[in-house]
């Protein structure tokens, strides 16, 4: 996925009139198009990514999250595949270990109905948190850079990864759970912040 195909895609659902958007329709619009990418791949691989582990899931996330800093580092990449596409991947990648923690024991098998209704949860309510934290923080997300939540996301990350060598025990912290939402929406935040998808 790369900056051409999701520029025409905000193009078809923006309103043409509209000069300036809400935290929530541009939030609305990110997700959007990472479900339609998601059901997209689903369709042609199915729920084989059912078959991994949370901590196999992280580790795909922190992989993502290593090469967008690696190349905000060294301003060059070699891989013709755009940031961007790796935000959006690692909120798909978060999505999924969320639904992971909700479905386990469940059959690995998930129809397209049934997958949908999981995502859209899933989503809601990290929507949900991200409107309650802006109300408290006023939008300060707004004034950061994509670098500095790059790092955010990959402190997240280590942090996750220590809880699950902890085996999921934690003292005074919160749990996995919440360290994918918020990576979630740091994820959507920088896909806001890079207009068009171009890194700051």
């Amino acid at each position: 996925m790369n900056i051409k195909a999701f520029s025409s895609y905000r193009l078809k659902v923006s309103n043409s009139f509209e000069t300036v958007k809400s935290t929530e329709s541009e939030y609305q619009e990110i997700i959007q198009y990472c479900q339609d990418l998601f059901t997209k791949k689903n369709k042609d691989y199915g729920t084989s990514w059912r078959i991994l582990r949370l901590p196999s899931i992280t580790d795909q996330i922190f992989i993502k999250a290593q090469r967008i800093r690696t190349i905000q580092d060294k301003g060059v990449q070699k891989v013709n595949e755009d940031v961007s596409s790796e935000f959006i991947g690692i909120i798909n990648y978060c999505v999924m270990a969320l639904i992971q923690i909700e479905a386990a024991g469940q059959n690995q098998s998930i129809d397209d109905s049934a997958l949908t209704i999981l995502y859209n949860s899933q989503v809601n309510e990290v929507k949900e948190l991200l409107f309650n934290k802006n109300h408290d923080y006023g939008e300060a997300w707004r004034d950061m850079r994509v670098s500095s939540m790059t790092d955010i996301i990959l402190m997240k990350l280590l942090r996750i990864k220590q809880i699950e060598d902890n085996q999921g025990l934690t003292l005074v912290s919160e749990g996995v759970k919440a360290g994918y939402q918020d990576i979630i929406n740091y994820s959507v935040f920088c896909l806001i912040k890079s207009n068009a998808l171009q890194t700051n």
